[in-house]
C-alpha cells in the first residue's frame, strides 16, 4: 500500500480524463527542492494507477515552469549519503514521469532550466509560450545535466548536437528550441487556450492506442534511461567536489561571471 505524501508544493486537480499537476513554489520560480521532487513522484505514481486519467498536464505556478534544482539544496551540506538520496529521488521521479501509462504534456511558461528542463523533456509533448526561456544550463555552475538530461537531449538531438548544447548551456527562446526539435509547439496567443485546444484534440483520438505506442517505446528505452540516470548520479557527485563547481555557485550567489580553471 502506498504511503500518502502530501505537500503544498505540488497541486493536483482532475477533470474528466485530464489530471493537471502544478509545481507550486512560485516565489522561487518553482525551483525543485526535495519536498517537491518527492511530492511529484508520489502524485505521478498515484495517477499511474488511476482508471479515469489518461492525460497528465505538467505546468508551473506563477511566472515560470521551473528554474531548476534549488540552489539551497545544493549548498545544504556535502554528506555523500544525503546527496545520493536526493539523486535517487530525482531518478525515481524522472523514471515515473517518462514511463507512466498516460499521455503527458509539459506546458512551459517563463523559465524551464536545468532539472526543470529535464522534467519537461521527460514528457511526451512539450508546448511553450513564445516568451519562455529554456536552458540545459548545468555547465554554468560546473555541473552536468541530471534528471536524465543526457538521455533526453540525445533522444531529441542526437549525440553530437546534444553534447554541444550541453557544453554551451545557453538559454534558448521557445522558437529556437522548436527549430532544433527540443520542443514540439510554440503557442500562439494565450498559453492556457493553446493547452485547452491540444487537450481537446487528443481527447478526440483513440487514447488507449496512443498510450500503447508510448508504453512500447518507454519499455524499450527503460534500460538505457536507467543507465544514464546511474551514470549521472555518480558523475554529478564528483562534479560537486570540483573547484569549478564551487566557483560556479559562488559566482551565481554574487551575480557575476564565473572564472573557471578546469579543476
Amino acid at each position: 500500500m502506498t504511503t500518502e505524501f502530501k505537500t503544498d508544493t505540488v497541486k493536483v486537480s482532475v477533470e474528466g480524463k485530464v489530471a493537471t499537476v502544478e509545481l507550486n513554489r512560485p516565489e522561487s520560480l518553482n525551483a525543485l527542492d526535495l519536498e517537491m521532487i518527492r511530492g511529484l513522484a508520489w502524485n505521478l505514481k498515484e495517477l499511474c494507477i488511476s482508471d479515469e486519467v489518461e492525460i497528465v498536464l505538467l505546468k508551473g505556478a506563477g511566472r515560470a515552469f521551473s528554474s531548476g534544482g534549488d540552489i539551497k539544496t545544493m549548498l545544504a551540506g556535502s554528506n555523500e549519503s544525503d546527496f545520493y538520496g536526493i539523486m535517487e529521488s530525482i531518478n525515481e521521479l524522472v523514471t515515473t514521469l517518462y514511463s507512466m501509462p498516460k499521455l503527458t504534456i509539459s506546458a512551459i511558461n517563463g523559465a524551464a532550466a536545468g532539472l526543470g528542463f529535464s522534467l519537461a523533456l521527460a514528457t511526451d509533448y512539450i508546448m511553450a509560450d513564445p516568451g519562455s526561456k529554456l536552458a540545459m544550463n548545468f555547465i554554468g555552475i560546473g555541473l552536468i545535466p541530471d534528471g536524465g538530461g543526457h538521455f533526453f537531449m540525445k533522444q531529441r538531438l542526437g549525440e553530437t548536437k546534444a553534447k554541444h548544447h550541453i557544453w554551451e548551456g545557453k538559454p534558448m527562446t521557445a522558437a529556437q528550441a522548436l527549430e532544433i526539435g527540443l520542443i514540439d509547439e510554440v503557442t500562439e496567443g494565450d498559453l492556457n487556450e493553446a493547452i485547452a485546444i491540444k487537450l481537446e484534440e487528443w481527447q478526440q483520438k483513440p487514447l488507449q492506442a496512443m498510450i500503447k505506442t508510448k508504453k512500447i517505446y518507454a519499455e524499450e528505452n527503460r534500460t538505457s534511461l536507467l543507465k544514464f540516470l546511474e551514470l549521472e548520479k555518480y558523475a554529478q557527485y564528483k562534479m560537486r567536489q570540483t573547484e569549478d563547481h564551487k566557483e560556479g555557485i559562488q559566482a551565481f550567489l554574487e551575480k557575476r561571471k564565473p572564472h573557471f580553471t578546469g579543476k
